[in-house]
């Protein structure tokens, strides 16, 4: 990814999206001061530039932003344009170990995790320790704190590979995880995770919410995330052909980034302190060959084929399908995804292109 010194301008765009869908809420936050952790990944980022751009647009009072990032998986490129920005700090710190921080803060967010297959898989015990020890280092600093609101990610992967009645998926299912296999590390911190937060807000009032994302892409997810998308976008950029290593039959339901954090902000700024939120879309459940062929088409001069995947546990304990029931986050937050899976894709494709030089 090259240096970006500027914003992508189609990254701007959503972050327009996302101010003039909550520009009620965002407009009350000027002058609040913000703890992100993970504010150079995929996620986090987002975050920032939108903080920023209403610091700049918005706000008569600016807020003020510590984001803290180890840069394990977070990439310093994506958030270069933010370096000169005065009320945006960026500190080097792992969060699993004790955090000295002064200063008031009214918003955590903890974005800071390994959410990648293979990547969680190749580092197990820094996933947990991510999504566990570093959530609870967090929590004790927002109970020393005033906080008006912390949001914590977790998945929809703590749903596992759910029966076919609980698809479309609601937040009240239990799960069919398994917590040995070589997912475990990732899903099994996260549902961990979800109780610790809880457990804050039960015993100690602090003011959670917790989101589940599903399958959320778009600008800013690296070509070597290894996730479905960039996966295939790689090899079409590539010229290769796109490799599909599996059946080919599972289905996922994609949710483009910014209706993601439009989704995840709503969340934040709601008085729904304890409860839980899919965020994600569920006007289109497709299967992973169609996916394929769908990118191929966008991108051109390129084909598909099935392939076994180099990584032995590539597939063990893979859901089948995750599509997400979103009539509490619609009844609650008043949220639904705006962008559909082709448009979101010929977005990202555009950043593709703008950002690695293709």
């Amino acid at each position: 990814m090259k240096n970006m010194l500027k914003m992508s301008p189609i990254i701007r765009e959503d972050i327009e999206n996302v101010y003039e869908a909550l520009k009620d809420q965002l407009g009350k936050i000027g002058g609040s001061s913000w703890l992100i952790s993970g504010g150079a990944g995929f996620l986090g980022s987002y975050f920032l530039d939108l903080l920023s751009f209403c610091n700049e647009r918005v706000f008569d009072r600016p807020c003020r932003v510590i984001c803290l990032e180890n840069f394990i998986s977070g990439t310093p490129a994506r958030i270069q344009h933010l370096k000169d920005d005065k009320y945006i700090h960026v500190i080097k710190a792992d969060i699993v170990k004790p955090l000295q921080l002064t200063g008031p803060f009214d918003y955590i967010i903890h974005a800071a995790s390994i959410a990648s297959p293979t990547f969680y898989r190749k580092y197990p015990l820094e996933t947990i320790e991510a999504n566990v020890l570093g959530l609870k280092n967090l929590l004790d600093l927002g109970r020393t704190r005033s906080l008006k609101s912390f949001l914590y990610f977790s998945t929809s992967e703590v749903y596992g590979d759910p029966s076919p009645g609980n698809i479309p998926t609601p937040e009240h299912y239990n799960g069919n995880v398994s917590c040995i296999g070589p997912r475990a590390c990732y899903d099994e911190s996260k549902r961990l995770g979800e109780t610790l937060a809880v457990n804050y807000y039960r015993q100690y009032g602090l003011p959670v919410k917790i989101v589940r994302p599903f399958n959320v892409y778009g600008p800013g997810l690296k070509l070597d995330d290894k996730r479905v998308i960039p996966d295939f976008f790689s090899d079409a950029l590539m010229r290769k052909k796109i490799a599909i290593l599996s059946s080919g039959r599972d289905t996922r339901s994609f949710c483009y980034v910014s209706d993601a954090i439009t989704g995840f902000m709503a969340a934040l700024l709601s008085q729904y302190d304890g409860e839980v939120f899919n965020v994600g879309n569920d006007e289109l459940e497709i299967d992973i060959k169609s996916l394929a062929l769908l990118i191929a088409g966008l991108v051109g001069e390129t084909a598909v084929e099935f392939k076994r995947s180099t990584e032995a546990d590539y597939l063990t304990d893979n859901p089948r399908r995750r599509c997400p029931d979103l009539s509490k986050a619609r009844a609650l937050l008043n949220y639904g995804p705006a962008v559909s899976l082709e448009s979101g894709l010929k977005r990202t494709l555009t950043w593709y292109k703008e950002a690695y030089g293709f």
